[in-house]
């Protein structure tokens, strides 16, 4: 680069001082050599005697700067036109010039200077050191003109910069997007996490209000929601409301219960399928005046409400709510949306549960009912004091064919007997009715013994169709001139029990085939006399049956406590027996005691 540009004349004569010099310098120079350099427009040139005084100066640097060749040449080189503009650059060039003569190193540096109109132009300056043959000092300075060239520069870094800077605005706008997406990303996975979360939680809802708990309390939130409800329809013309605990019980109290063709949002869903979205108050006030009443007691600025529909059937409506109003984004629409289609899977099976569970309920009480009908009370009178206990199992899930039965015979018998028809439905509890009756008709008014009663028994359930398997103990007992005699048969039942009178408790234990397998199978009898005192336990295996453990455990068990009871009535035995058996028992229990209180005309 170089200075302004120069007319080309004929050169200034070169004064007498500087050829001399230069002859001095190089001897080999020539006049024609020493003109060309002063020529040349590329370079400022010029020659200072080793004070710094300038002694000649080549056009481009004096004419071409636009400074007067008469006032520059003579002066000192820093109080020249180029620098005088500046007296601190002045003073600074005044040492640079003594530096180099003094350390005889040629001293290079890049610094601004001025031209006769006083604008300012940059220069890479060097001041060279040299000597005569007579070692006196001169500087040859010469510089070039980088004005243009650090312009160029200087706008090649800015452009530079500018696009380094327009680089880093779209680095940073691509990882905000980036971070957005990234964002979006993980909503999206901690939703879906907690979608998946919910979906477990709700296997578990068994009532309405479970599932609002975890619907209302623990999924939307995740959504920045605070609160909510579900409008289920309950006939053909309420709606019941369930609340969320967030909204407190004051609103669960006031809106608990609406008429189905309630103006307000939620009712209106349940009846129509339709979303609706009410972002401000305005909206909400707009779309029903009700909704002003809705925001006072809530404290909630913002509400969704979603249909609960499952296939073709509406069941009603999830309604969301916020503190604050908000713009829905699509995403929060389709979270709601998902959210509103697990909650009508669960419960519509819920309802289906609860119809259910009412139907089996129904069902339990009418066969409660039913057995309790059959299970008369025993007689009273007499020497002969029985007292019996029916106990259901303790889930109440099943009415099991469990019976107990006491009667006296035209003859002045007593028949006892504790039975079990296999199963647990009204199936079970009929066949134990038929048994029942059919047993009473034929001991009755027969002198038959146990052993032939339960072959008979066996025999009329066959022909009669009943198409049943059941255990039975049945016992006869007698009056004799010394007191009783006791009479039983087994047919596959647990032992009954017989307590002395001074103690000692004996298991009744032998038996045949439960009826119902071989009707015309052969059954044993056995007998013995019943002493006053003497207390017989018949029960089923509700009584001594144990989850974790063999049923001659049991038993044995019941035995023991029935020796440890001593002698007691036979309702406190009753009561004392039952404490044996097992905490939520699983099966029905019948259990008759009987206490032979004196001879048969005693008191």
């Amino acid at each position: 680069m170089h200075g302004r540009h120069v007319e080309r004349s004929a050169p200034p004569p070169v004064s007498a001082p500087a050829r001399e010099l230069t002859a001095r310098l190089t001897g080999s120079l020539t006049d024609r050599w020493f003109t060309a350099l002063y020529e040349t427009p590329l370079l400022f040139s010029g020659i200072l005697d080793g004070t710094g005084r300038l002694l000649d100066a080549n056009r481009a640097s004096v004419e071409g700067c636009g400074l007067d060749r008469a006032g520059t040449l003579g002066r000192k080189f820093w109080e020249c036109g180029w620098w005088a503009p500046d007296p601190e650059l002045a003073e600074r060039l005044r040492g640079w010039c003594e530096k180099a003569v003094r350390t005889g190193e040629p001293f290079r540096t890049v610094s601004h200077f001025f031209l006769g109109d006083r604008s300012r132009r940059m220069v890479d300056l060097v001041l060279s050191p040299v000597r005569d043959d007579g070692d006196q000092p001169y500087l040859v300075a010469t510089g070039l003109d980088v004005t243009d060239a650090l312009t160029a520069q200087r706008a090649r870094e800015e452009q530079a910069e500018v696009e380094a800077d327009a680089l880093r605005r779209v680095a940073a706008a691509r990882h905000r997007e980036v971070g957005v997406v990234q964002r979006a990303e993980q909503r999206a996975d901690e939703r879906l996490h907690r979608m998946v979360l919910v979906a477990l939680d709700l296997l578990s809802a068994e009532t309405l209000e479970d599932l609002v708990a975890i619907m209302v309390d623990r999924a939307v939130p995740v959504l920045g929601a605070d609160g909510g409800a579900v409008v289920v329809r309950e006939g053909s013309d309420r709606l019941r409301v369930v609340v969320g605990e967030r909204l407190g019980p004051e609103v669960e109290a006031a809106y608990r219960d609406l008429p189905y063709d309630s103006p307000l949002p939620g009712c209106w869903v349940a009846r129509t399928g339709e979303v609706v979205l009410l972002p401000r108050r305005a909206t909400g006030v707009a779309f029903a005046a009700e909704m002003i009443d809705v925001y006072e007691s809530t404290g909630r600025d913002a509400w969704a409400f979603l249909p609960l529909r499952v296939g073709t059937r509406l069941l009603g409506s999830l309604a969301v709510s916020w503190v604050e109003e908000r713009r829905f984004r699509p995403d929060e629409i389709t979270m709601l949306e998902a959210f509103a289609a697990q909650c009508a899977q669960a419960l519509d099976r819920i309802q289906h549960l609860t119809a259910q569970r009412a139907s089996a309920l129904a069902a339990q009480r009418l066969s409660e009912a039913l057995q309790r009908s059959l299970l008369t009370s025993p007689p009273t009178a007499g020497a002969l004091d029985i007292a019996v206990r029916y106990q259901p199992a303790a889930d109440g899930a099943h009415v099991g064919g469990d019976w107990y039965d006491a009667f006296g015979t035209a003859d002045g018998g007593t028949v006892v007997v504790v039975g079990d028809v296999t199963g647990h439905d009204r199936d079970a509890v009929a066949a134990m009715g038929q048994l029942r009756n059919v047993l009473r008709g034929l001991a009755y008014d027969s002198a038959d013994g146990p052993a032939a009663l339960l072959g008979r028994l066996d025999r009329a359930l066959r022909g009669l169709e009943v198409r049943a398997l059941a255990t039975a103990v049945l016992a006869r007992i007698e009056p004799t001139p010394r007191g009783w005699w006791l009479r039983w048969s087994n047919a596959g039942h647990p032992p009954a029990l017989l307590r002395g009178p001074r103690g000692g408790v004996r298991q009744l234990a032998d038996h045949d085939l439960m009826l119902g397998v071989h009707p015309g199978g052969p059954r044993r009898e056995q007998g013995l006399e019943l002493l006053p005192g003497s207390t017989l336990v018949l029960y089923t295996d509700g009584l001594v049956e144990r989850r974790d453990d063999v049923l001659d455990q049991g038993i044995a068990d019941l035995t023991l406590r029935l020796e440890q009871i001593g002698d007691q009535e036979p309702q406190q035995v009753c009561d004392l027996l039952l404490e044996v058996a097992p905490p939520g028992h699983e099966d029905d229990i019948a259990l008759l005691v009987m206490r032979c209180c004196g001879p048969p005309d005693g008191p």
